[in-house]
């Protein structure tokens, strides 16, 4: 919402990667600000970003900053070079967040019983197998890191019915092609150079603390929200829409009304129809 208020803003330039366009915010999406004439840009990196606003010095030129620690580091990199280059123009309104405080978030609500996690490869790419070591020492959760093909899925699952069979849960790396214990050095110094761990509000879960990547007061000359008054509206969820309840897994796509009657890919009524990677999305393409 506060990008969409942003973007009808006269001389801002938002850009942003593809599926952003089309989620919904409460009252419009970037796509239909774009058709009314708002200067919305798809780019594929943070440099089409930064080279925006290079040809384009009479405009602010705000980037939308989402995504986890795969994303955030990326978006911290093209901050330190917009300060390098003198670039006064560029933006990025940071709404990066962080995976082991949701995930704790859902085991600590009770809602769901997970008898395993399947560690996600590209954040643990950058943060490391040991960010999961809270599962099994503090829940008794196993929890294998998997990569992205067919036998990367089985061999961590393999791994999660072996520890359950055995009682012995752990972290088993299950992708070491990519994977190592401490992560990407270099991708956490770049990210925590420039963002700053605070609260953050997540779909389906609310305000969660030390959960959000925010722009340090050093950056802050960089930081969309502190320099950019707008005003926008309260948020509201469309009506029906279970896609909080999906993303914590206490319901699945079908339970939910709008599921494929108003609720499609080219028609999506929250995030997780939008992205291939949304559960609704794969549900719609895959689940039955």
């Amino acid at each position: 919402d506060f990008a969409l208020a942003l973007a009808h803003l006269p001389d801002v330039i938002i850009t942003t990667f593809g599926d952003m366009m089309r989620v919904p915010g409460s009252y419009s999406s970037l796509f239909e600000a774009k058709a009314e004439g708002a200067d919305v840009r798809m780019v594929y990196s943070t440099l089409d970003a930064l080279e925006i606003a290079r040809a384009n010095p009479g405009k602010k030129v705000v980037f939308l900053g989402v995504g986890f620690e795969t994303t955030a580091p990326t978006v911290a990199a093209s901050i330190l070079q917009a300060q390098e280059e003198g670039i006064r123009n560029y933006f990025v309104l940071s709404m990066h967040k962080l995976t082991p405080p949701a995930t704790k978030a859902i085991l600590d609500s009770g809602e769901v019983r997970l008898d395993g996690v399947i560690g996600p490869g590209h954040v643990t790419t950058v943060i490391g197998w040991k960010a999961w070591e809270f599962l099994p020492q503090d829940y008794g959760v196993p929890c294998a890191v998997a990569g992205f093909e067919p036998l990367d899925i089985l061999k961590a699952i393999a791994e999660l019915v072996r520890m359950l069979e055995e009682g012995s849960p752990a972290v088993v790396n299950a992708y070491t092609r990519s994977v190592t214990a401490e992560g990407n050095l270099r991708a956490q110094e770049i990210m925590y150079r420039v963002f700053e761990v605070g609260p953050a509000r997540w779909r389906g879960l609310g305000e969660l603390t030390a959960s959000g990547l925010l722009i340090r007061e050093e950056f802050a000359e960089f930081d969309a929200r502190r320099n950019f008054q707008v005003e926008v509206k309260p948020p509201r969820e469309h009506k029906g829409c279970r896609c909080g309840d999906i993303l914590r897994g206490v319901a699945a796509p079908p339970d939910c009304p709008l599921f494929r009657r108003v609720c499609t890919p080219e028609n999506p009524m929250g995030p997780c129809m939008v992205s291939s990677e949304g559960a609704c999305a794969a549900y719609f393409a895959y689940g039955e």
